[in-house]
C-alpha cells in the first residue's frame, strides 16, 4: 500500500492489532518493522527534514504505531513515541527509487515518500504542480518510509547502513 504524491490515498490499512501491541517487548519482537531510508548524499538539514516529513505522514496512517504518553515524576505528560522503533537508513537516489518501487508493489507494506521536489519550494501547491508534471519514472526521492512485515521490509531494504 502506498501513500504518495501521485494518489494521496492509502489503499488498505497496515498496522498493529491491539493484541500485538507489547510495549514491554524489545522492538525486534514486533511483527511490523518501520524504516525510513534517506538519500545519504543530502546535507544534514535536508536529510533530517526528509525523515521528519516521511515520519509525519506515516504515524497517523499506521494503526498502533505510537505508544501511550510517558509521565514524568512531576506528572507532566510527554507524547507517545513509536513503541516498535524506527530505523533511519541511508541509500543513494537510485536505490531509493528501487526501494519505493519494490515496497509499493507489496500490498502488505505501507509506503510514504518525499519526492525531491518537495524541498524545492515553500508553497505546497507548487510542490503538487511539480509532481503532477513528472512521469512516475522521473521522480527522485529525498526519503522513503516503509512499514510492513519485518521479513518483507528486510528483503526490500537489504543491509543498508544507518544514516
Amino acid at each position: 500500500m502506498s501513500a504518495d504524491a501521485t494518489d494521496g490515498q492509502v489503499a488498505a490499512t497496515v498496522g498493529f492489532r491491539p493484541e500485538e501491541i507489547d510495549t514491554a517487548a524489545p522492538t525486534r519482537a514486533a511483527r511490523l518493522k518501520w524504516v525510513i531510508v534517506v538519500d545519504g548524499t543530502l546535507p544534514a538539514g535536508r536529510a533530517v527534514n526528509a525523515a521528519a516529513c516521511v515520519a509525519a505522514a506515516t504515524s497517523p496512517a499506521v494503526t498502533g504505531l505510537l505508544g501511550g504518553p510517558a509521565v514524568d515524576a512531576a506528572g507532566s505528560e510527554h507524547v507517545g513515541l513509536p513503541w516498535a522503533g524506527c530505523s533511519v537508513l541511508a541509500a543513494d537516489g537510485a536505490a531509493l527509487v528501487r526501494i519505493r518501487e519494490r515496497a509499493a508493489a507489496s500490498p502488505e507494506v505501507f509506503v510514504a515518500d518525499m519526492p525531491v521536489s518537495a524541498q524545492l519550494t515553500r508553497v505546497y501547491d507548487e510542490y503538487l504542480e511539480a509532481v503532477a508534471g513528472q512521469a512516475p519514472e522521473d521522480i527522485a526521492y529525498a526519503a522513503v518510509g516503509l512499514v510492513g512485515p519485518r521479513n518483507r521490509v528486510d528483503r526490500i531494504v537489504g543491509r543498508l547502513p544507518l544514516l
